[in-house]
């Protein structure tokens, strides 16, 4: 292999090269065959194939399984900052155009949809909270944090600071270290608080963005909250896993006669008790602490209140391929469990987020569901993650939502 760019050359297999020649952008450790050079953890290398053929430039991490992350098969690209700036103009622009007013509150960055491998950066108001899975990213945050502040304020937005949420344990495994704070942006006072208030589909959130689930909130489920909530008016709600309350509030808003929302974390019942309040809707939500696969077979039991619509939001049951069996029968619990508990002519809405639970076999679990049930699903509407969440269809990790509707009938 000739070397006739300033990166060391990373020969991979022929199975690497389909792969990117396809358009995912990940090399694996075992598809790296020779290199050319010393490629350097966090730094660029040129991927070429068996050949010599030039395939890509990417982040090379020895310590990642998913060795090479690419950022451009285009070999006239030159990585400086300008070239990350316009990274960051395209991803925000995108947003603009896809999320309108609703732009306040979403998905600024959401990793490889954006090329920006292992980069999350999600917008609550006025502070923006990042999460840096991948050690490129995080040699180069010095520079990308503050041009997206940059860009923002030019744009007209109020910026207040940004909140990195790196307490995960996967950074270790890409040879970083887990911690979390804010990022100190120059001439920009660091808030004082690590709590602030959003408002998602009319309805006001308070959002504790250091201690929170992933960044704090759930932006993805944004407009299937909504159309999950224009079958709530007049109907008895049952929200499972409710986290922040926000299907449940969804609900509520639109009209339901009666909310319960569950949680087996006290803390996150609280906080949907909260919100509830910060909305005026206390009246006709009521909030249980319980685990739903416990739950669920004993209000089968229970004589007293009953529920025409259940909704459920699982959190991932499996974040690998080896336990995606095992959640497949716990998705298939609460399901079964669901369906039963639902009177004919109930409603159902039930979703997974997690990638290696596919939609195929997301709808198998739900057929066989239904079959031992002992009932048919009227299917109303299949979603997926909001826009924001964008799905590169060449990079099937992006695609992890799935959210169904039904009538049980």
């Amino acid at each position: 292999m000739k070397q006739t760019r300033p990166y060391p050359a990373v020969q991979i297999t022929e199975k690497g090269e389909k792969s990117l020649r396809g358009g995912h952008p990940w090399v694996y450790e075992g598809e790296v065959t020779g290199m050319e050079g010393t490629p350097q953890d966090g730094e660029l290398v040129d991927v070429v194939s068996r050949k010599g053929r030039y395939l890509g430039t990417g982040f090379y991490n020895h310590h990642s399984k998913i060795r090479i992350r690419v950022i451009s098969n285009n070999t006239n690209d030159t990585f400086d900052e300008a070239f990350f700036r316009r990274r960051l103009r395209h991803a925000w622009d995108y947003r603009k155009t896809v999320m309108g007013e609703d732009r306040d509150c979403c998905r600024i960055i959401f990793g490889e949809a954006d090329h920006f491998p292992g980069l999350t950066v999600d917008r609550f108001g006025d502070i923006l909270v990042a999460q840096t899975l991948s050690l490129g990213i995080e040699k180069r945050k010095e520079m990308l944090f503050p041009a997206l502040y940059e860009m923002l304020r030019e744009d007209g937005e109020t910026i207040r600071g940004i909140y990195e949420r790196n307490d995960v344990a996967i950074r270790e495994l890409e040879g970083m270290t887990q911690g979390k704070g804010f990022f100190p942006l120059p001439g920009v006072p660091l808030p004082e608080s690590t709590v602030t208030e959003i408002r998602e589909n009319g309805i006001r959130y308070s959002v504790d963005f250091e201690n929170g689930q992933k960044t704090g909130f759930f932006l993805d489920q944004k407009y299937n909250r909504l159309a999950a909530a224009r079958l709530a008016p007049g109907r008895r709600v049952l929200d499972c896993f409710t986290h922040t309350g926000s299907f449940g509030l969804n609900a509520a808003k639109a009209g339901a006669a009666h909310v319960c929302s569950v949680d087996i974390s006290a803390e996150a019942v609280e906080m949907a008790r909260s919100n509830a309040s910060l909305n005026g809707l206390t009246d006709r939500m009521s909030f249980r602490k319980a685990d739903v696969f416990d739950l669920l077979p004993q209000l089968a039991q229970e004589p007293g209140e009953k529920f025409d619509y259940i909704i459920l939001d699982p959190p991932a049951f499996t974040k690998s391929r080896k336990t995606v069996h095992s959640a497949a029968r716990g998705y298939k619990e609460i399901n079964l469990r669901a369906m039963k508990l639902l009177p004919r002519g109930g409603y159902l809405a039930t979703c997974s987020c997690s990638h290696f639970m596919t939609e195929k076999l997301f709808c198998e679990m739900l057929r066989s569901a239904a079959f031992d049930a002992n009932v048919s699903l009227r299917q109303i509407e299949a979603r997926q993650q909001a826009p924001d969440h964008p799905i590169l269809w060449n990079v099937p990790e992006t695609n992890y939502l799935k959210f169904y509707l039904f009538q049980v009938v």
